[in-house]
Formats: C-alpha cells, structure tokens, sequence
C-alpha cells in the first residue's frame, strides 16, 4: 500500500511539473483591401483622411532613379480613384500623415531627406521640414495634440522635430538605441506613437528588433532619457500604432505578422496574420514584409512592401522575404480584424505573473 501511495505521489509530482498544453496563437484571417494600379509597387507609409479614404506612398524602386514619387489613393472601399505624382520628390516615399492641427498631408522623402508638404489632388508639393548631418534616413512620423511633428531618422539615431508650420529640424533626441546596428536592411528607428496620456513615445528599431521606450514630461513634452523596453520583437519591427487601451501594433516586416504587445511590460497579448505564399495572380497571401499599419474602425490596414532587398542593393542584403517578394506582380494593402483574440491560458498565465495587469 506504501509503494502505491508513493508511485501516486511521484506521478502527480510529475503531471505538476509538466508544462500545460496552450492553444496555438489565433492570427485572424488577413484579407485584400486594396490592390495597387499596374505599375505601381512596393506600398510603404498609409494614412486616412476625416472621409475613410486611405492614402498610400511608395518605395517605387521599380521605376527610374528620375522618377517622381507616388501617391496612391483608395475609397473607403478600397476602389482605385487617382494616383498622383508628388511634383519635385524622389521616387522612394516612407510615411505619409494628416497633419492634425492644420491638417495638412505630410510625405517623407527617404532620398531627399526632407518632409514635403503635398497637395493630395495636384501633387504640387514644398518643403515642410529638413533636417542636418550626414546621409539623413527619415522614416516614421507622428504628431502631438498641438500639431508638432516628430520625424525618426534611421541612419543617425535621432528623432527630429519641428513646429505645426515646419522649417528646419532640431534633434529631439539622439541615442544609440535608436541607431542601426546591423544590415539587411540597416534601419534603426523606424515606427514611433506616444502613448494616450503622451508621457512616453514609443518607438521600433528596425535593426535591433525592439521597442525603445522615451518618457514625455510636461506640457511641452519634454524627453527623458530612452531605454529598451522590450526586445526580440518578432523580426524586423517596423510600423508602429498605439490603440486605445495603450496596446502596442508593431508591423513586423521579416516575420510578416502583427504582434500586439500590452503597455506595462512589453508582454506579447496577440500574433496577428502570417504569409501564405503567392496565389496564380502574383498576389502575396496574407502579408508580405509587413510594413506601415493604421487603424479603421474594427479593422487594422496594412502595406504589404514585397521587397527584394537583394535585387535592389546587393546579394548580401537579402532576406529571407526577399525570394517570394521577387514573384510578387501584384502589390497590395492588407486588412485584418482589430481583435485581440480571448486566451484563457495567456490570462491566466498573466495574471499569476502580474495580478494588477491589465490584457485589454
């Protein structure tokens, strides 16, 4: 009867040492919002205006180096009205916003190194803002409630900013958190968005795969000193949302997926999307370098950038999405559900780690 008991209670030892069984992550179902007009290639920064309608810049590496840049735009329901041709740009456009003061539409011209004021109908366009040093990389943009616009620049680790009416940029911050450390491709900061309350800004280094964490104070928002605040952040993030709850959307470009990740330890809540291949049309399936994100009602949109890094710069750039995205005819924008989808065993397991941690 004692060698029973004591092989009853090693096994229930055992069964208390076994790790659970957890459900697979629930990515969703990513769908096509909208296809880009023959031609057209490689969709990067996207932005809504007050009616719906979606507005799309691209790194047009499939044109001549001469070639102006390209502003595409789609209805509410994703139908193709005009493309325009931003008049005095470069063809390689990274992130596109309405100003929300003044309400004016903001275009980063990666080559250039400026930020152009574009007209959205005619393409006329001036300079907004321009910054200094050495082979400047500006990508990501984000506003304040009073109209200031932050610009990060991937090359030289720093975010800029300037005033709701532009001109020359100052250096907000510098770090070598924000800075590139490797290539393939050599991106440092790239996604950025402040919190609700805007005492922090968030930002994504591409290269390094986290997300730096810079505490805002005061009314002027002034930045306190950056530190990681999570890494391993799938591969490649890249765009970066911050929704109502202060849940962080990161587009990851290289694991082509969107992790969501809650905003007191950086613990990933959901995995949304994934790549399918590419169907008879020369469409990507699902995403495909997963690139800028923004939200639409229940839905998030994303770009899918389908990139052949190698082909474009050289052999050893390639990554690992670069072979597919040589087959890509078919350029895309992505939609898939803002849901963070329910996981008993994710709660559970977060709420043994940190009971006063809010999921949503």
């Amino acid at each position: 009867m004692r060698t029973d008991l004591a092989k009853t209670v090693l096994i229930l030892l055992a069964l208390m040492a076994t790790p659970l069984a957890t459900k697979a992550w629930e990515r969703g179902k990513v769908e096509t919002f909208a296809t880009l007009p023959p031609g057209e290639a490689h969709p990067e920064g996207i932005a809504l205006d007050h009616d719906g309608n979606v507005y799309v810049v691209t790194v047009a590496a499939n044109k001549p180096e001469t070639s102006e840049g390209t502003l595409i735009v789609f209805d509410p329901q994703g139908e193709h009205p005009r493309t325009v041709r931003i008049k005095g740009s470069s063809r390689l456009l990274l992130d596109v916003g309405f100003n929300p003061q003044t309400g004016k539409l903001l275009v980063i011209d990666y080559q250039s190194g400026k930020v152009l004021s574009v007209n959205p109908d005619t393409g006329v366009s001036s300079v907004f803002m321009t910054v200094t040093g050495k082979n400047p990389g500006l990508d990501g943009m984000t506003f304040d409630a009073a109209g200031n616009v932050y610009v990060t620049d991937s090359h030289q680790g720093i975010i800029w900013k300037t005033g709701p009416g532009g001109g020359e940029g100052v250096a907000w911050v510098k770090s070598p958190l924000l800075s590139p450390t490797r290539p393939a491709p050599r991106i440092g900061a790239n996604g950025l968005a402040f919190n609700k309350e805007r005492t922090a800004l968030f930002v994504a280094n591409t290269s390094t795969d986290t997300i730096v964490k810079i505490p805002v104070t005061g009314s002027t928002l002034e930045p306190g000193t950056p530190e990681v605040f999570v890494n391993r952040v799938g591969g490649g993030p890249d765009g970066l949302i911050i929704d109502e709850h202060d849940n962080i959307w990161i587009a990851c470009n290289q694991s082509n997926e969107i992790l969501v990740l809650e905003p007191t330890q950086g613990r990933v809540i959901a995995k949304l999307g994934d790549f399918g291949g590419i169907d008879r049309e020369g469409a990507p399936i699902g995403l495909l370098w997963s690139n800028s994100l923004v939200f639409r009602g229940d839905d998030v949109l994303v770009t899918n950038l389908s990139l052949d890094l190698g082909a474009v710069l050289s052999q050893d750039q390639r990554t690992i999405d670069g072979p597919w995205a040589h087959q890509v005819k078919v350029h895309t924008i992505s939609k898939i559900r803002k849901r963070i989808p329910e996981s008993p065993d994710l709660e559970l397991a977060a709420r043994q780690q940190d009971p006063a941690a809010p999921l949503h």
